[in-house]
């Protein structure tokens, strides 16, 4: 399917690896120019040299922290000098870590989730709104997390900052919808990233078998899905796509699960 992506300008934040790397390729292989943000330079340039030989015709590559509100400011600067002022697309796919249960949470640990799940989005969002206002049309995709509709007691903070994204995202939805700004939100369930198979190899599971992280997930943190694996990010990345493409003309505060199954909400 043409998206209507040849030539539109995005911003993928936490687009060098993961699941901002499938969004981002998706994108480049319907024509999308492509400006990458993450904190690792090595990262960032193996990801735009993949990029530019799946079919983006200009990516570019950004080593900034979210973090650091002077540095996003400039970041979206000399975006729009690369991009002649104009955004099509904003995905926002940094989030916080923070897990563990809430009696041996600290302060600083439920602020970083904050700070990371939530703080980030907001200034990029911020500093790019400029930018999506003076393109022809505009749309930002967050990424969520399903845990804020399935409880885990491993992962109180992270839930909490996934929540206040999601209603943040919510609440820009309506406010940018005068301006045909469209805002969703997609929330993964338990995906095969790098972060997750890493912590189910530390649990003595091969984290790289799906079906087997599944039994991990299940045992660890009680969220099996109704498919008996583990999602890929590669099974992100079209629906993330859909989201932030022309395509999409009439879908705007949406939540949408990609979960392998679970109760809907």
């Amino acid at each position: 399917m043409d998206l209507g992506l040849a030539d539109a300008t995005a911003v993928v934040v936490g687009g060098s690896r993961g699941m901002g790397l499938a969004s981002a390729r998706c994108l480049a292989e319907d024509g999308a120019r492509l400006a990458l943000v993450g904190r690792t330079p090595a990262f960032l340039d193996a990801a735009v040299a993949e990029l530019a030989e799946r079919g983006s015709p200009d990516v570019v590559g950004f080593a900034v922290d979210v973090g650091d509100a002077a540095a996003v400011d400039q970041l979206f600067v000399d975006i729009a000098d690369r991009f002649d002022g104009a955004l099509n697309v904003l995905i926002n796919t940094v989030g916080p870590g923070a897990p563990g249960a809430f009696a041996d949470l600290t302060d600083d640990q439920w602020r970083e989730a904050v700070e990371d799940g939530v703080l980030g989005m907001v200034r990029c969002v911020r500093a790019a709104l400029p930018l999506l206002r003076n393109a022809a049309w505009a749309r930002i995709v967050n990424f969520s997390a399903h845990s804020t509709q399935r409880q885990s007691v491993l992962l109180p903070a992270y839930t909490a900052a996934k929540s206040m994204l999601t209603s943040v995202s919510k609440n820009l939805s309506l406010s940018l919808a005068k301006d045909e700004i469209l805002v969703n939100v997609v929330s993964p369930g338990s995906i095969a990233s790098e972060s997750l198979v890493g912590w189910a190899i530390s649990v003595g599971v091969d984290g790289s078998d799906p079906y087997r992280l599944m039994e991990a997930i299940d045992k660890y943190f009680g969220h099996p899905a109704h498919l008996p694996r583990a999602g890929l990010p590669e099974e992100i990345g079209p629906v993330v796509a859909f989201l932030a493409s022309r395509r999409n003309s009439y879908m705007t505060g949406a939540n949408i699960n990609v979960d392998g199954g679970s109760d809907f909400t």
